[in-house]
């Protein structure tokens, strides 16, 4: 295990300095890689490896290990597995039926067997929802099951309040606990042979993927991790190219992008200051350049969004969107229906007051400082006062709490089913703007007990209210990206849950 190598923490572009139940549409296209820059023409081939932590543990439910987790869909299946549209398609479940009041659903599982042989049963199906329901990976996701029951052949989920895509947020590993904690027997089509730093993959007989067996390069840290990669010792690293302290990979690489439901927001103060006006909070996201800010300051890794679902899912309402979208004009007209004036090139007041806004980020995150500094740049062009403030992550959240911004810039992980209630209900976890408002509450009861085409329409309306009070600016849904050896790997259709995703059509070059 290596230790000590070069720490490469800069971010990788310096210039920037800074999920239908049981069914649904067809996946997308599988996206085309992006070439790191300076690619030789040809590649050397080299043998097909991947990195993992031993010191980690490799339980997919209660594990922590990022590098780890990576592997986990080799090995291990869930009932539902999510495509690239954030919709769930059948994996151990072949069908699911839900109860009139749609607080009852049941799950008819597959024909399949764990690594050892054995069948699987609703009683290890059950047990691996029950722990994730109390594990920190899913207990957030699951937090509505009331109760979930094993049965013949099946598993039963009972729900504390209807939620018509549950289906969508089942895509947890179904684990067979073993004496070792942190390697349960899994259903996928590999599974973990060797011991301490000499593990590999071992394909399954009749598991039909590309390579009958995997070695597994074993990384202490994130630096490790980044040598094994440039040294070309490992095949593929899953990462975050936009994130804080995002590492700095070199040689030759290809990048291949997917969508993630993570999103970057401003929250806006609803109790004090300018933004408690919903005319004012309007105006500021029209005068947001989601484009630019995703093609140039988020490197092109992300995609815009003026509302808080991913422009693939199926609910996104794209007429809508249309209709909020970057309009320096449009938010002129609103800030001056909302008593803010003022001539060309000076401050908007109304009366005696200036139009003064404090804009708090995590300074950590150099992408975001410099996606706050841009919106800032944005709302003074329109004659707005702002000041940026940039603080650690502590006192981040103490402003936060605390409420002393007007807008603050967020990022957040929302579930598969896109569910907003954390940040516009009635407290929600993430509402620090204090936002209230009892027609979005009654929205989301309608919307989350809704399927098919009636939840559509639900969301629909739900994203029309959020749009006309606006206690939130969507900016866009950050991508995740897959860095694979030059000319190494083709056919790759990654995921958010699953970056081997479509293994079976993958096309290696080794030796």
């Amino acid at each position: 295990m290596r230790r000590g190598k070069s720490a490469r923490l800069a971010p990788l572009f310096l210039a920037m300095a800074l999920l239908t139940a049981c069914g649904g549409p067809e996946p997308e296209a599988t996206p085309e890689p992006t070439p790191s820059p300076f690619p030789e023409e040809t590649a050397e081939p080299m043998p097909f490896a991947l990195a993992c932590y031993p010191n980690g543990g490799f339980h997919p439910i209660t594990g922590s290990s990022s590098i780890n987790l990576t592997l986990a869909p080799l090995m291990y299946r869930g009932l539902f597995a999510l495509d690239r549209q954030f919709q769930p398609r059948n994996d151990l479940c072949v069908s699911c039926s839900v109860s009139e009041d749609g607080l009852s659903w049941t799950f008819v599982l597959a024909d399949a067997a764990f690594s050892d042989g054995s069948p699987l049963t609703g009683t290890e199906a059950a047990a691996s929802l029950n722990l994730a329901r109390q594990s920190t990976r899913y207990a957030g996701r699951l937090a509505d099951i009331r109760q979930v029951t094993a049965g013949d052949g099946q598993v039963t989920v009972s729900l504390s309040r209807p939620n018509g895509a549950l289906p969508s947020l089942l895509d947890v590993p179904i684990v067979k606990e073993t004496g070792s904690a942190d390697r349960p027997l899994g259903t996928g089509p590999y599974f973990l042979t060797g011991e301490g730093e000499n593990l590999k993959l071992t394909a399954r007989a009749g598991a039909g993927v590309p390579l009958e067996e995997i070695p597994l390069q074993a990384v202490g840290d994130s630096d490790d991790l980044v040598y094994a990669f440039d040294a070309r010792e490992i095949s593929l690293v899953n990462t975050d190219l936009t994130g804080t302290n995002v590492l700095g990979y070199s040689g030759r690489f290809e990048t291949t992008d997917y969508p993630t439901s993570t999103l970057l927001y401003v929250g806006f103060n609803t109790r004090s200051g300018a933004c408690q006006d919903e005319t004012v909070r309007r105006a500021l996201s029209r005068a947001f350049d989601r484009e630019a800010i995703s093609g140039t300051l988020m490197a092109g890794h992300a995609v815009p969004a003026v509302l808080p679902i991913h422009p693939g899912a199926a609910e996104y309402d794209a007429a809508l969107a249309e209709s909020l979208g970057y309009d320096p004009a449009a938010a002129r007209e609103l800030l001056s229906q909302a008593g803010w004036t003022g001539q060309e090139g000076e401050k908007l007041r109304r009366g005696r007051s200036a139009l003064e806004l404090k804009l708090v980020v995590n300074q950590e995150n150099t992408y975001k400082v410099s996606v706050a500094e841009s919106l800032a740049g944005s709302l003074e062009s329109l004659g707005c006062a702002v000041t940026v403030e940039k603080l650690p992550w502590e006192n981040f959240l103490a402003a936060l709490e605390s409420g002393s911004f007007d807008l603050y810039l967020g990022e957040t992980t929302m579930t598969a089913d896109f569910d907003p209630e954390p940040l516009v209900g009635e407290g929600g976890s993430l509402n620090y703007g204090g936002f209230q408002d009892a027609g979005v509450d009654e929205l989301l009861n309608i919307w989350r007990g809704a399927s098919g085409e009636a939840r559509k329409e639900a969301a629909s309306q739900l994203y029309q209210r959020i749009a006309q009070l606006a206690p939130i600016a969507p900016v866009c849904f950050k991508n995740g990206s897959v860095l694979t050896q030059w000319g190494q790997i083709t056919g790759l259709a990654p995921t958010q849950r699953d970056v081997f995703a479509g293994l079976e059509k993958w096309n290696i070059v080794q030796f």
